[in-house]
């Protein structure tokens, strides 16, 4: 089992690094399948994968990456009103076949993957974003690896029993420290790309450590919608991992807080 997760681990770096290197219409067309392939895996937990409301969210999945590069839509509003407009039409219609918590989960889901993740190409698109979008990887993946080796070296107060019991405070703080070390090493490392002085690199090393945080929110709250559902993974896709949102639980969480902190701070 380890060596396979191991394999599927390098396999999904290799990835990550040719996506995100090439950037464009490559990265673009890759978040939008990556997001439709976590939008299923979702809906597939609230039963709504093949239904009339699942295909309205992933139709509206599409239309919100298409208005990243054609801006039909000034006003992101309209797409967030329109949204919930079809899907309450779609319910109340067809009623009874839809249970409430599986309207909303539609209308949730489209902003939980599609959204979320499309900050990693929004990240990529900004000014040095080339450098910049790998923190969104430092935060999760690297902070997640600091934490687990922390834990088990060092953790002995469980930071949420009921609902992950082999995280500890110790690891999170691990993971936290960690991600804003290696964050901070990877802008000295490449300070002359991003045009950075001292005091920038330390804002980064902030906003590594902001990110870290949050990306154990994400990391959580898949955590705790499976276990409210009783199911251990969320697909299968990835081998050693599950499915997408296994993967990128905390990249969904960390990509829109790097995006924003990246933005207004540097």
């Amino acid at each position: 089992m380890f060596k396979t997760r191991l394999l599927s681990g390098i396999v999904l770096v290799i990835l990550a690094l040719v996506l995100i290197i090439t950037g464009g219409d490559v990265l673009f067309a890759s978040l939008l399948i990556i997001s439709l392939i976590g939008l299923y895996e979702l809906y597939r937990v609230f039963q709504i994968e093949k239904s009339v409301i699942g295909v309205a969210g992933y139709a509206a999945a599409v239309v919100f990456y298409l208005n990243l590069r054609e801006q039909f839509f000034s006003d992101p509003m309209i797409l967030v009103i329109g949204l919930l407009t079809l899907l309450m039409a779609v319910y109340v219609f067809s009623y009874p076949a839809y249970k409430t918590e599986q309207a909303l989960a539609a209308f949730f889901g489209v902003f939980y993957t599609a959204a979320m993740l499309s900050y990693v190409y929004q990240t990529r698109m900004l000014e040095q974003g080339a450098y910049i979008v790998w923190l969104i990887f430092l935060c999760s993946w690297g902070s997640d690896t600091c934490a687990y080796c922390v834990g088990v070296l060092f953790g002995k107060h469980k930071m949420s029993p009921k609902l992950s019991p082999k995280k500890s405070v110790e690891g999170a703080a691990g993971g936290i420290a960690g991600s804003m070390l290696l964050t901070f090493l990877y802008c000295f490392a490449f300070q002359e790309q991003i045009q950075v002085e001292f005091n920038e690199m330390l804002i980064f090393a902030v906003i590594g450590g902001v990110g870290a945080l949050i990306s154990m929110v994400g990391d959580l709250a898949a955590s705790a919608i499976k276990r409210n559902y009783g199911i251990k993974d969320y697909g299968t896709l990835i081998p050693g991992h599950g499915g997408i949102l296994d993967r990128f639980d905390s990249v969904i969480f960390t990509a829109p807080v790097v995006y924003y902190l990246a933005a207004y701070l540097i």
